[in-house]
């Protein structure tokens, strides 16, 4: 019956995200955790005519990580892509040169069954679509940024040159999105973020998920220099330290959430989708706009922010003021 009640979703991903048409060479990048999703995208993606393959990868042992150079070759060549992995190969080489040889990809990490039964694909994606391509806009067009919450963040930054990318879950030639998440982001100028991070949401990677008390990180010329709080803190703070890779603390992006459907769990795709969430990313930031890749990319997710870009306010308490 489970998988009956997954094809709807599986039928979203392939027909509305992707858009895939017959003939079509779609690749399904998986690993043996993520079988029963990769199968139902697969069986969605054949019965439109497409030519479908499935890979299956060994999980990477964190996310940022690149998938084995005989996929990243066949990415490459596929014209349409989906990942449902454990571990992030989203912000990768191999993600950018697929997109760059013309592939539209659908990135789904850490994706799970009940997603493609209920939640965010039930949102309208054509509708959210021009709110999300209005954010992306006013994001490119402005140079500073100035992210505060209730919670205590104050950062300051910098975007001159960056691209406002608009990510809401509709593919064309050489884009990428994730999916259910409906966000805008940008990655401002390295060495510019100044300030305090305090995220009061979630950080949905490495069994962190749903904070439970409020994750500190002070940020000096683009660089965090400190994690403080309680358990949660120390898990992010101890797994950036052993990456032995000082890019890591490199903040990498400032998102919106615009998916209505998403409800905050712990979920990477349904948690950074929610409606009037904001992100940080850090690490890695080659698949947003900027020169950096690091270990890892992670987000740090807080509620209630508000957005001013270059004096004038875009985002208040959570909600749009476009």
């Amino acid at each position: 019956m489970k998988n009956i009640l997954m094809s709807k979703g599986a039928k979203t991903l392939v027909e509305v995200c992707a858009g895939v048409k017959p003939a079509e060479n779609v690749l399904v990048v998986t690993d043996f955790a993520m079988m029963t999703i990769a199968e139902a995208v697969a069986t969605a993606a054949y019965s439109t005519g497409a030519e479908v393959a499935i890979c299956t990868i060994v999980p990477r042992s964190g996310h940022g990580q690149e998938p084995p150079p005989p996929i990243a070759k066949a990415m490459k060549n596929a014209e349409v892509i989906f990942t449902p992995v454990t571990y992030s190969i989203t912000h990768t080489r191999a993600v950018k040169d697929a997109c760059e040889s013309g592939s539209r990809n659908i990135a789904m990490t850490d994706f799970r069954e009940q997603m493609l039964i209920k939640g965010g694909l039930d949102a309208d994606f054509n509708e959210t679509k021009t709110v999300c391509q209005e954010m992306a806009r006013v994001f490119e067009k402005s140079s500073q940024a100035v992210l505060t919450s209730p919670g205590g963040t104050h950062l300051t930054m910098r975007k001159e040159g960056r691209p406002g990318n608009a990510l809401y879950c509709i593919v064309e030639p050489g884009q990428m999105s994730p999916a259910p998440n409906v966000e805008a982001n940008f990655s401002p100028t390295e060495g510019s973020a100044e300030g305090i991070i305090v995220a009061d949401a979630s950080i949905p990677y490495i069994d962190i998920g749903i904070l439970t008390e409020p994750v500190t990180a002070i940020v000096k010329k683009g660089m965090i220099t400190d994690i403080t709080g309680g358990h949660q803190a120390k898990i992010l703070a101890d797994d950036l330290k052993s990456r032995n890779d000082s890019k890591v603390y490199n903040v990498a992006e400032l998102g919106v959430g615009l998916n209505p459907k998403c409800i905050m769990q712990g979920i990477m795709l349904e948690d950074e989708g929610v409606f009037g969430s904001v992100h940080i990313g850090i690490g890695t930031n080659i698949t947003l706009g900027g020169n950096i890749k690091a270990a890892i990319h992670y987000d740090l997710l807080m509620w209630e922010a508000t957005i001013e870009l270059d004096g004038k306010v875009i985002l208040e308490k959570g909600q749009v003021r476009l």
